[in-house]
């Protein structure tokens, strides 16, 4: 979990704005979005085999 300190003089407006940077590094907003709903081990096999075919494919043409 992303963690910002106020730094003295800093308006608050700005060290939210350094958290939503560092949430945005770290990847916590699609994490979050990832596990919304319960998928099936099943459909996830299947997701990520059809992403890996995409990226195969995309290699192939560039």
């Amino acid at each position: 979990m992303p963690e910002v300190k106020v730094r003295e003089g800093e308006p608050v407006e700005e060290a939210i704005r350094r958290f939503k940077r560092e949430c945005e590094r770290e990847g916590v907003l699609q994490e979050i979005r990832k596990r919304e709903f319960y998928v099936p081990p099943s459909v996830r096999r299947k997701q990520k085999l059809a992403e890996a075919r995409r990226r195969l494919r995309r290699r192939r043409y560039f």
